[in-house]
């Protein structure tokens, strides 16, 4: 019996061993999607509790904390952090064969060298032991960060932002390449055009322009594009439903724009014509920039009315959703192909049914250009977990190239959660290992299969985005 969580943890083999220890536990780590603070990394926080630094806006553990019918005011409430601790300490016995169980301990051993299994007996000593730690000046936000061997992250920001905290961490010349990246999900969100034209205000501020024309506001999406660039962006993203590839002619969408600015509500044509133009003169721009694009499909946000009016938008109320995407897909990755102008893509698929079809997608639009142009992301959100990204790494094996795979990211709101990095890695030399150990995989090639653990791990990302 394999004890818990130990030095071999998901390594079921010694060929496992030998891949994970010898190869992927020493590689850095790019972590080119997440959702962290950069304000935090400027100023390097010090973070004044463990609550804080691992509960403050964790939907996962949120979720988990209602499904045991925890009061919502010791989730996201008044209660005090102490409190709120312990209601999660409560929670954690019952989240086995959850991938919360999973990283809740790794991370406080990763970080805070605790081996005992959290639980509301033992959480008044953990929490005091963690806070103690982070009072610590190498527990700060960039010294978390260090600890992890992150070499680059890319954090996820509005086109309208200033970016003023990614410019003072570069003059502060940190070790860690903090770049943004441009996501102009607002740009599209015109289901409600109040909502809308509430953050076309802001962009027009950003710009000093009034925006009384589509053809204005593509002006001022392509001006904050350049800005992005100039504080050293490389990648764009994109979180939609599902991809859009409507018809339509220029003067369609002059129109709807000018019914947008008039809060006239849309039909779902109008919709898709809108997101469909939009998308495709900002897929232009990547192209122009050389930048990477990210697309984030099928998510269905915002499911609980209640506790997204009483909490806002990241309420923990989201789920996998069941959109048809292929068509679409195929259509906008075929008109930028056809003219020249696909930039290198990441497609991230949510539903797990879908896998298979984001593994052949991109292999229809490769090129000679670079190996791995396009790239089947990582599991995503609700399948960033054992089984999430078993499913995405086999379906990518069967319908692609493994090889050339750029790997895992966080897409976390956390500094606490870069050991997902190593989840993944431990995962991916166990597959591996149990392929060799099947002889399904030669093992006279361990060394190359080794090289091609480091490259999934670290190499393919560096190379892919040129850091």
């Amino acid at each position: 019996m394999k004890p818990f969580l130990d030095n071999n943890f998901l390594l079921q083999s010694k060929t496992a061993e030998t891949l994970y220890h010898n190869y992927a536990a020493k590689q850095p780590i790019i972590d080119y999607h997440n959702h962290l603070s950069p304000q935090l990394i400027a100023d390097d926080y010090q973070f004044k509790n463990i609550t804080e630094a691992w509960l403050k806006g964790d939907h996962y553990k949120w979720r988990a904390m209602r499904t045991m019918a925890v009061p919502e005011n010791d989730i996201t409430g008044n209660a005090t952090d102490e409190h709120k601790f312990l209601q999660w300490a409560k929670t954690v016995p019952h989240t086995m064969r959850n991938p919360l169980y999973h990283w809740t301990h790794l991370e406080l051993q990763r970080y805070f060298n605790v081996t005992d299994l959290l639980n509301e007996h033992n959480a008044s000593t953990i929490y005091n032991h963690c806070n103690n730690l982070l009072n610590q000046k190498d527990f700060s936000a960039r010294g978390l960060l260090q600890k992890m061997n992150v070499k680059v992250l890319c954090t996820t920001d509005d086109p309208c932002d200033n970016l003023e905290y990614h410019k003072k961490i570069a003059s502060d010349n940190f070790e860690i390449k903090v770049l943004p990246t441009f996501r102009p999900d607002n740009a599209i969100a015109v289901e409600n055009s109040m909502v809308w034209n509430n953050w076309v205000v802001k962009l027009a501020a950003a710009c000093n322009n009034n925006l009384l024309s589509y053809t204005d506001f593509l002006n001022a999406l392509k001006q904050r594009h350049d800005y992005f660039a100039n504080v050293g962006c490389k990648l764009s993203d994109h979180g939609v439903e599902t991809m859009y590839a409507e018809d339509y002619d220029r003067s369609d969408i002059e129109v709807i724009y000018l019914k947008l600015k008039n809060n006239q509500a849309l039909n779902y044509k109008e919709i898709a014509q809108f997101k469909s133009a939009v998308l495709y003169e900002l897929a232009l721009l990547d192209f122009e920039k050389g930048w990477i694009a990210q697309w984030h499909v099928g998510a269905l946000r915002n499911n609980n009315s209640l506790l997204l009016n009483a909490l806002g938008s990241d309420a923990g109320v989201d789920s996998i959703g069941d959109f048809s995407t292929a068509k679409q897909m195929a259509t906008f990755f075929n008109k930028l192909n056809t003219s020249n102008h696909l930039s290198k893509t990441i497609i991230y698929n949510l539903n797990p049914a879908h896998n298979e079809v984001f593994a052949t997608m991109i292999g229809n639009f490769q090129s000679e250009s670079i190996a791995g142009k396009m790239q089947f992301g990582s599991g995503w959100w609700f399948l960033d977990q054992k089984d999430g990204m078993t499913t995405q790494i086999n379906a990518l094996s069967n319908m692609g190239l493994l090889s050339q795979f750029i790997g895992m990211l966080t897409d976390s709101r956390s500094f606490l959660s870069f050991p997902r990095h190593e989840y993944f890695r431990r995962l991916l030399c166990n597959i591996l290992a149990t392929d060799i150990e099947a002889g399904e995989l030669p093992i006279q090639e361990l060394s190359s299969i080794g090289k091609m653990v480091e490259n999934i791990s670290y190499h393919n990302a560096k190379n892919y985005f040129n850091f």
